[in-house]
């Protein structure tokens, strides 16, 4: 029998949080830096728990004007406090719904910086350890991020998108290139069993290759998302697929 973790990036001011939520198992929730605020976070977290999803820290770089989408270079201190003072927010808020932090997602530049720098995910997951050390850091598939926090015991998951392409040595085919992204829900929904049932994805080249598909991530931001996450939901379902968090 299969499970899956079906994550999604919330609290982001997107008009689709309140239509997601119902359809997946674990919120991503922006910490105030690249988008939203202490309201924000609340009010997510607040949707989260009435649907009993897990809730997760996505802390980012503070570059609202740029989404956090931007390459930010900063020192190993300055990248430790970074994800620490975001992460120990969530975690405080947390506190206050009586509730746990589950998770940390790192967000867009520097999720894709730590996937590739050892040393960059290496700052970041030491700054989850230290804040939580039963805390699951999500990362990209054979990703720095897993390898460097496997080596101090730090709990993760491997993270696949349902929305997009890869390159041929397992990397997301940059948002910048044509076809970086999965416009179809018959697509993407391909994509999704591809990875759940068989452990492979197609990369944009047509080559089959290994992935490990622990978590999938539903982005929030795309124009049907709701619609979109319901399908993937329901047809994980049709086939058996239990979907719970990690």
């Amino acid at each position: 029998m299969h499970y899956i973790d079906l994550n999604c990036d919330m609290g982001e001011g997107m008009a689709n949080d309140e239509a997601i939520m119902p359809f997946i198992s674990s919120a991503n929730i922006a910490c105030g830096y690249h988008a939203g605020d202490e309201s924000t976070i609340k009010k997510t977290m607040e949707l989260a728990l009435q649907h009993n999803v897990a809730i997760g820290a996505h802390p980012g770089f503070a570059d609202k004007e740029n989404f956090g989408r931007l390459e930010i270079f900063l020192s190993q201190p300055e990248l430790y406090d970074l994800v620490v003072k975001q992460v120990h927010l969530v975690k405080n808020i947390c506190s206050l719904f009586n509730t746990k932090l589950h998770h940390v997602k790192p967000h867009g530049a520097l999720y894709n910086m730590a996937a590739k720098d050892k040393a960059l995910a290496a700052t970041i997951a030491k700054a989850v350890k230290d804040v939580d050390d039963t805390l699951v850091l999500y990362g990209l598939h054979k990703s720095c991020m897993l390898a460097t926090a496997a080596e101090i015991q730090v709990k993760t998951a491997s993270e696949v998108f349902a929305d997009r392409r890869y390159n041929n040595n397992g990397s997301l085919v940059s948002r910048a290139l044509p076809g970086a992204l999965i416009e179809t829900e018959e697509d993407a929904l391909g994509q999704v069993l591809q990875m759940v049932l068989h452990n492979t994805v197609t990369a944009i080249n047509g080559e089959n290759i290994p992935v490990l598909a622990q978590t999938i991530c539903i982005h929030g931001d795309s124009k049907n998302a709701g619609g979109f996450s319901r399908k993937i939901y329901e047809a994980l379902q049709q086939h058996n697929i239990i979907i719970q968090t990690i």
